[in-house]
């Protein structure tokens, strides 16, 4: 019995391909399609569920403070920012894109200059943000 093996490129995604020894046209191939991560594609990064260790050796406490009400909200950054995530959640679409990255209470995000993006918010929602320099890790 022979076997096949097809991958069907699609366009902003990686192909996995199971192979199978049945010759049915029906059953030969199963091609499943797994998305890059948009965080990956942006050079967005989260770090979930930060401790209180790592929010204190950050000084988060020291922060400027924002928040807002149910909105969407153009946005580009100019530089890199650090967002700590205190209330609620935030939709982020980069923009080109019909995804989006979730982040949520307790996320600490790291958007990289000259990323642009809507943001929804469908809640109350307040975090901690500063900015950051060239090579500030």
């Amino acid at each position: 019995m022979t076997s096949l093996m097809m991958a069907t490129p699609f366009a902003g995604s990686l192909t996995q391909c199971k192979k199978t020894n049945n010759l049915s046209l029906h059953r030969a191939f199963k091609v499943t399609s797994m998305q890059t991560p948009l965080e990956e594609l942006y050079n967005v990064k989260v770090e979930r569920k930060v401790s209180q260790r790592r929010l204190d050796e950050l000084g988060v406490s020291r922060w400027s403070v924002w928040k807002t009400g149910k909105c969407k909200l153009p946005w580009d950054w100019q530089v890199d920012q650090l967002v700590y995530i205190e209330e609620g959640e935030v939709r982020v679409v980069p923009e080109g894109s019909e995804r989006f990255m979730q982040f949520l209470a307790g996320d600490l995000v790291r958007y990289p200059k000259w990323l642009e993006a809507d943001l929804f918010f469908n809640a109350p929602y307040r975090e901690r943000y500063c900015f950051k320099a060239y090579g500030d890790d």
